[in-house]
């Protein structure tokens, strides 16, 4: 099912979205914050999933225990290494996580550039440690609005050299891109690329304005896509790539039929889709699992499943030595 002759990648992986339940029973026990149950296996439902939501914002709401118990950097960064212990037990050869430092912040009032750093210190030792190769998107949370998201960028730039790229990610729906364009200018102008949740809870509308406006280079979820037989001959065009979530998208009710989710028709179309996890401890899920879905469900090719690994690593954000060295890296373990 997976080519061992390509990296297994997962380029849409939200840090934030992936604090482990027990480590979130645990800081709550050690930060002294009440949690809404008294014993662990009834807690569990309130930060994963255990079917589907009504919408992306029930979904997302499983996420809130997750940063609602840092209530230290040592606590941000001890997630953080516990992110890269996860990919690295998940065999991935490389992951971008992504993470809202705002969001991550705001429960116990850190500082936002502290929490960008203390990201960045879990990351450092978790690679040292287990040898992943991990790069870091900042993302804007436009579910607290536009001046929130100033100061989130304010953070995160304070630390640009740490970081590959932005995004912006919550609540589509009500908070357009068109409020953010400002922002993605300053993005642009401090030379980071581009990701943009675009086409999940809102329509075609929201992807075409996420490229021509905001720069993105790469879609996440992408779904409404499907339905604007023009937009996916300009992402084909123009290489704009799409970061698919199945089971995600199921469980937010983006669809509400994995075996009807579009990636095989991006596939088809030429788009460069891969294949990520979004939230893998929130959705109780990670990337083999998803393969397989594409695999049973979707009734993906292994050519197709080959494609979309090939697909990662031409849209990750890293240089072509860096892909080249990311080859060889594989090759090397594949060998041992």
């Amino acid at each position: 099912m997976i080519n061992k002759n390509l990296p297994l990648i997962d380029l849409h992986r939200h840090l934030d979205g992936n604090i482990r339940p027990t480590t979130v029973w645990q800081l709550a026990d050690q930060n002294n914050i009440q949690l809404p149950c008294s014993n662990f296996e009834e807690f569990l439902p309130h930060v994963q999933i255990q079917h589907s939501e009504s919408d992306l914002l029930a979904f997302l709401k499983k996420l809130d225990w997750g940063v609602a118990v840092l209530k230290s950097l040592d606590d941000v960064k001890r997630i953080a290494f516990e992110n890269v212990e996860d990919a690295f037990n998940a065999g991935l050869h490389y992951a971008e996580l992504r993470f809202s430092p705002y969001y991550m912040s705001m429960s116990h009032n850190l500082s936002i550039p502290e929490v960008v750093a203390a990201v960045v210190d879990g990351i450092k030792a978790g690679e040292k440690q287990f040898g992943t190769q991990i790069k870091l998107i900042g993302i804007l949370s436009r579910t607290f609005g536009v001046e929130h998201c100033q100061r989130e960028l304010d953070g995160l730039l304070t630390h640009q050299h740490d970081l590959i790229a932005i995004d912006l990610a919550g609540d589509e729906y009500n908070y357009p891109g068109e409020l953010f364009t400002s922002h993605f200018k300053q993005v642009r102008d401090a030379g980071l690329h581009i990701t943009v949740h675009a086409g999940e809870a809102g329509d075609s509308k929201s992807v075409w304005q996420a490229i021509k406006e905001l720069g993105a280079t790469r879609i996440g979820h992408g779904v409404a896509t499907q339905s604007d037989q023009a937009l996916m001959e300009y992402m084909v065009k123009h290489d704009i790539a799409i970061e698919s979530c199945l089971t995600s998208n199921f469980q937010t009710g983006t669809v509400t039929d994995i075996s009807k989710h579009p990636l095989k028709t991006f596939l088809n179309a030429g788009i460069k889709a891969c294949l990520n996890t979004d939230d893998p401890a929130v959705e109780g899920i990670e990337i083999m699992h998803e393969f397989a879905i594409a695999k049973t469900t979707l009734q993906l090719s292994d050519q197709q499943l080959t494609q979309l690994q090939q697909n990662a690593l031409d849209v990750a954000f890293l240089s072509s030595s860096e892909k080249s060295n990311l080859l060889q890296r594989c090759s090397n373990n594949k060998e041992e």
